[in-house]
């Protein structure tokens, strides 16, 4: 059970699990406690079969400002507990969201910078409030993207596009960001959670089989040929159509209860 004081809230409604991160007064900047539930969260939600989908968002005016500074400088100043401070903890949000095969969908309600921008871009997919800004605003703090930024980036907007931004940690605003491929959707600010709540719910309501194998695939994809990925998703293929859902669905299909109408 969560309560307003805890760093990340936790809800599940309807199939869709929201994962609200509760830190507003510091613009939702992670501390090593709230990297923790972030991470047990998405372990939560994958394990649930109840949850068909994945929302995070931020409390307040903000979705995240990157890790917080006072955690930050708090490390022991040795390149080994520094390491570890991104592979042992921080990382932990990045593998969770490789490993549920649940898509999951970040609302972006306000700023999300450094650390917090990469939180986004492992998402699945990423909506994003009208008003939001968004940099990879490392460089600005003499310091290289250290949650995958340089890793994400390059694959939703190309490399130079990403090398632009990472090198100069300017920000981009919402429209922009969907003009070059950063983000899915923008909407204006009272909206966004509707929309992405209506979107989740169409997602949703499709089998979770299929859902989990597609979002699997897509995600291996990034680092096989296609000979091998074709092998892989005719494995995949075969085991989907074993399954009732297929079946019935297919045999729908066929009679004319679903898709276009015979003629």
């Amino acid at each position: 059970m969560t309560t307003d004081h805890d760093p990340v809230l936790y809800a599940v409604a309807d199939g869709i699990a929201t994962l609200t991160l509760n830190r507003p007064r510091r613009r939702n900047a992670f501390t090593l406690e709230m990297i923790d539930d972030w991470a047990a969260a998405l372990r939560t939600a994958g394990a649930d079969p109840d949850v068909r989908v994945i929302v995070i968002t931020g409390a307040g005016q903000g979705f995240c400002a990157g890790v917080d500074m006072d955690t930050l400088l708090a490390v022991e100043d040795t390149p080994l507990a520094q390491k570890n401070l991104l592979h042992l903890t921080i990382h932990q949000v990045a593998r969770a969201i490789e490993e549920v095969d649940k898509p999951v969908i970040a609302a972006v309600n306000g700023d999300a910078t450094g650390a917090g921008l990469d939180m986004a871009l492992m998402c699945d997919m990423r909506f994003t409030a009208r008003s939001a800004r968004l940099a990879e605003s490392y460089i600005r703090l003499g310091l290289v993207p250290g949650d995958g930024g340089c890793w994400y980036l390059p694959r939703l907007v190309g490399q130079a596009k990403a090398l632009e931004l990472l090198l100069s940690g300017e920000f981009v605003d919402a429209e922009e960001a969907l003009r070059i491929g950063m983000v899915n959707r923008v909407y204006d600010d009272e909206r966004l959670l509707d929309e992405t709540y209506a979107f989740a719910a169409k997602l949703a309501a499709n089998p979770a089989l299929p859902m989990g194998i597609i979002k699997r695939t897509v995600r291996a994809g990034e680092r096989l040929d296609v000979r091998t990925s074709l092998d892989l998703i005719s494995s995949h293929m075969a085991v989907v159509m074993s399954t009732d859902d297929a079946r019935k669905s297919m045999a729908a299909f066929r009679d004319g209860v679903v898709g276009p109408k015979k003629r």
